[in-house]
């Protein structure tokens, strides 16, 4: 994907919007919570990795089903 498309996506109002939204719902590191671990959340990543293809798609950007928050490691 081109770095400027990602780059304008994740400084857009809506992705910062989604993420505010998202992390407070999901507190704690997904990964780590799936193994019996507690670790505070950091940051919200996209399962389906974004693409050109798929960079306009609000399903897949936007999609709660597409995220996870996760902690730094």
């Amino acid at each position: 994907m081109a770095k400027n498309r990602a780059k304008s996506f994740y400084n857009s109002k809506a992705w910062a919007k989604c993420r505010r939204v998202y992390l407070p719902e999901h507190p704690y590191c997904e990964k780590c919570s799936s193994i019996g671990k507690i670790v505070p959340a950091e940051r919200v990543h996209h399962k389906i990795w974004l693409t050109k293809e798929n960079i306009d798609s609000p399903t897949v950007t936007l999609c709660y089903e597409n995220l996870e928050a996760l902690c730094h490691n």
